[in-house]
């Protein structure tokens, strides 16, 4: 009997990750701004740690010259490839096209002979990995900068020049995601609580980086007393030549168009919206975009109340302007949301905010939903309905509207 539980012991510890065999994997970057791309090398220390990695290349082709150590095997619509690597030390390269244009003619991903400002994504596409049992890849990334270049700003640790570890615990294959940004730089760096905020862009893009760290320290009081899950460093990053005149929350990362005003006219903040999303990390399906895009725009309104940012005349008058832009609106069901849905979400939430508040006292509020539905993986609006009423302790009212059916 004691010696089937010594052996059961040793199952347990083989099986936890402490005792996994490791295995390096480090992705090798050369930025190359003559022909718009980015020259990518993937470097397992042992290809036998791996089955395969199967990639989702997308659509628009910006993946080619790939040269891989073990079979390579691209689908004839070059919209998947898998790799098989040879045992020992295995490479994958190829090149990664880095300008991406929209169709309003503006980039949302573009490298220039002086600076390149692109998501990690782009570098390394999504894949689906097969290992070996009890293998854990160790991921880090390395950019080689065109000569002139100073440095390269991301969202993840640095542990050399121009070195990063890559370690996403929900993820089985690591992977450079989030904003980056390289070039002649200039930066601001404060830690915020638990977090190491950095905001950087490329010498004269226009972005105000003291505006704009002065509006994160005057708010970050208020994101702390919602959001529990702070991330460890947060990348705030802009230019404005040629770029999409918006902001846009990737993985610990924000991109903001610096020809933008941090709050515009309306009392919205497109810098404070894609902060909600950072922090809050919500991921609705089943129809149900509209409490994702409707808690990032209420909180980007709330916090700025809550800090003392908004007057409550100033206040009323965006009550208005939602009220008239969101007015028509007989759903907010759909897969994508328009800026009148996301007007009408907001009010929604707002009076639930209020009946909550009501009904236990102001013991409770929509914080306690938010802070719910942030450890789920994905929510519906079945499951926003249910936490929400959780939360009240009775049936609501609020959500019995027809707008969310």
């Amino acid at each position: 009997m004691r010696m089937r539980r010594h052996l059961v012991w040793l199952l347990v510890l083989a099986s936890s990750p402490a005792w996994a065999r490791k295995v390096d994997l480090d992705y090798h970057v050369r930025l190359v701004p003559q022909s718009g791309q980015a020259e990518v090398r993937l470097t397992l220390g042992d290809g036998a740690a791996v089955r395969s990695l199967d990639f989702d290349l997308g659509k628009d082709g910006a993946y080619s010259d790939f040269h891989a150590d073990g079979p390579w095997q691209l689908q004839a619509d070059g919209q998947r490839g898998r790799w098989q690597p040879a045992a020992g030390k295995a490479n994958l390269s190829y090149r990664v096209q880095l300008n991406h244009q929209l169709k309003n003619a503006t980039y949302d991903s573009r490298i220039t002979p002086n600076w390149a400002l692109f998501r990690g994504d782009q570098l390394v596409p999504a894949a689906h990995l097969d290992q070996q049992d009890g293998t854990e890849l160790v991921a880090r990334l390395s950019v080689e900068l065109p000569k002139g270049w100073k440095s390269i700003e991301t969202a993840w640790p640095r542990i050399g020049k121009q070195r990063f570890r890559i370690d996403n615990v929900s993820r089985l294959f690591d992977r450079p995601t989030g904003w980056m940004l390289a070039g002649n730089l200039g930066s601001r760096r404060l830690r915020l609580g638990a977090t190491d905020v950095s905001i950087s862009a490329p010498q004269g893009q226009g972005l105000r980086r003291m505006d704009t760290l002065t509006l994160l320290t005057f708010v970050w009081p208020q994101v702390q007393a919602v959001f529990p899950r702070h991330p460890p460093k947060l990348l705030l990053v802009g230019a404005h030549d040629q770029l999409w005149r918006g902001a846009r929350a990737a993985n610990q990362s924000i991109f903001l168009n610096s020809a933008r005003p941090l709050i515009n006219e309306d009392g919205s903040s497109p810098l404070l919206r894609e902060l909600v999303r950072v922090f809050a990390q919500i991921n609705d399906r089943e129809r149900s975009d509209w409490i994702g895009e409707g808690l990032a725009e209420y909180y980007a309104l709330e916090l700025l109340q809550r800090a003392g940012g908004i007057t409550d005349e100033r206040y009323q008058a965006l009550q208005q302007r939602l009220a008239k832009e969101g007015g028509n609106v007989a759903s907010l069901r759909g897969e994508q949301v328009n800026a009148a849905v996301v007007a009408r979400a907001v009010l929604l939430l707002q009076a639930l905010d209020r009946e909550i508040r009501i009904h236990t006292k102001n013991q409770r509020s929509l914080d306690d939903v938010t802070q719910a539905l942030m450890r789920l993986k994905q929510v519906t609006t079945a499951e926003f309905i249910q936490v929400s009423e959780s939360v009240l302790g009775r049936e609501s009212e609020v959500l019995q509207s027809k707008l969310l059916r």
